[in-house]
């Protein structure tokens, strides 16, 4: 076996309800003063209601930022730092989809290092840690509360690259089905996609180990199991419930085992002409797995399996098939 190296963010908390502890949660990490970024959308929502309550109950001082657009340039978060200085914060808290988090992230880094988001695309350009920080999910997708790595649009080159640093791992996350109950039926499509494209490409990764391939099959087996139900049937929290929790995992699979063509195709379908990431992904996937899946078939035909596909007595190189089959018909069956 080769020798590997496993990394995780911090405290993680799962679970409906899961909410409930979030002010507490942060002062156990000795956050004092909170900067909230979020989406406008989501600020009106009754979900982000329960994110705030969850504040007050521990008497936590809270400042809204609430300008996070959809594939964020890096002006957003380059203002949203701004606020964080200015506010005296020191603590930052994502809510949302992976926009608000990857913002969040962004801007603690920024509110202590300065600068501006640009300056520090590419790897290992952060020079010191930033503000604690903790995310909030309420999408079941982009796992960037357990990642190292905040992905925005620079407009000058309309190219999207990513913040990659150990710095941007959270303190802590909360994870709370309940919070996605009320995402609509395309974004829960797009964003589960998203998800099965980080398990996926983490799992058939050259950089893969037998340790991060665990949270990465069953991520994939999670979410094939239960994405058609989500978008189906928004209220079934036992499939929101697999969702985020495959999400999670498909989050720890990628921070350990990185991407592959998916994600670098992806990039330049957001960067120039802003299709949503998920969708990207979701439309790329099916095509990269069948561009690979027989350069690797042992590991495409557990994907099969992991999938739902009967892989019993067939051939591996058949089986390999049968998972790009399986994901090509997952994603028309809902609408990517």
């Amino acid at each position: 076996m080769a020798i590997f190296t496993f990394r995780a963010a911090g405290e993680i908390t799962f679970g409906v309800g899961a909410v409930e502890r979030l002010g507490s949660a942060i002062r156990k990490t000795g956050g004092k003063k909170v900067l909230v970024v979020v989406d406008p959308g989501l600020a009106k929502a009754e979900a982000f209601s329960k994110v705030t309550r969850s504040l007050e109950r521990e008497n936590l001082p809270w400042v809204l930022f609430d300008r996070v657009e959809p594939e964020p340039r890096t002006i957003i978060a380059d203002r949203c730092g701004e606020t964080a200085r200015q506010e005296k914060c020191d603590f930052v808290l994502g809510v949302g989809g992976g926009s608000a988090m990857d913002t969040a992230k962004a801007a603690a880094i920024l509110a202590t290092n300065g600068g501006q988001a640009r300056d520090y695309q590419g790897l290992d350009k952060v020079p010191r840690p930033g503000l604690l920080k903790g995310m909030v999910p309420t999408t079941a997708g982009t796992g960037s509360e357990v990642t190292f790595t905040a992905v925005f649009i620079n407009e000058e080159e309309k190219k999207k690259a990513g913040i990659n640093s150990p710095y941007l791992y959270p303190e802590m996350s909360v994870l709370d089905p309940e919070l996605t109950l009320s995402l609509p039926p395309a974004p829960t499509a797009f964003t589960g996609m998203d998800a099965l494209a980080h398990a996926v490409e983490s799992y058939t990764s050259r950089a893969a180990h037998s340790l991060s391939e665990i949270f990465s099959l069953e991520g994939i087996r999670l979410i094939g199991k239960s994405l058609r139900r989500a978008v189906e049937r928004g209220s079934d929290l036992a499939a929101r419930t697999d969702m985020l929790l495959g999400s999670l995992l498909a989050g720890i699979g990628l921070a350990n085992a990185g991407v592959t063509a998916v994600h670098s195709l992806s990039y330049p379908l957001g960067g120039r002409f802003r299709v949503p990431h998920g969708v990207g992904n979701g439309l790329l996937l099916p095509a990269v797995m069948e561009y690979n899946a027989l350069s690797l078939p042992e590991k495409f035909a557990k994907i099969a399996g992991a999938m739902g596909e009967e892989v019993e007595g067939v051939p591996v190189r058949q089986a390999a098939l049968l998972a790009v089959e399986s994901v090509n018909r997952l994603a028309r069956d809902v609408q990517v």
